[in-house]
């Protein structure tokens, strides 16, 4: 999917792994989300990006994946992380794998 998503544009992937871009302005020396009214076109093409990866990441499902992911609102901290822990599971259920692949077989090398 990664090889997919960046032969597209790298951007996306880039957006998807350091979270979306939010422009900014500086209200009272203070950073807050600046009204999509004033973005400039820079600004909508970096925000863009998120939802292309989003687009790409949901296409890419069958039907109980896609009802899995569809309520994220962030392609990286929703989307892809529901996605990894499905097809490849937490650290732990990684760990457990592994244990029983070999417990398997050494009983079978027995």
């Amino acid at each position: 999917m990664q090889i997919f998503i960046e032969s597209i544009d790298k951007e996306i992937w880039d957006a998807i792994i350091n979270r979306p871009y939010t422009p900014k302005s500086l209200v009272e020396n203070k950073q807050v989300d600046k009204s999509w009214t004033k973005w400039t076109d820079e600004e909508r093409r970096k925000v863009q990006y998120e939802f292309n990866a989003k687009n790409i990441i949901t296409s890419s499902l069958n039907m109980d994946e896609f009802f899995k992911v569809s309520q994220c609102k962030i392609a990286k901290e929703e989307m892809w992380e529901v996605l990894e822990v499905t097809h490849e599971g937490t650290n732990e259920v990684k760990r457990a794998r592994k244990h029983a692949l070999i417990q398997e077989y050494e009983l079978f090398k027995m």
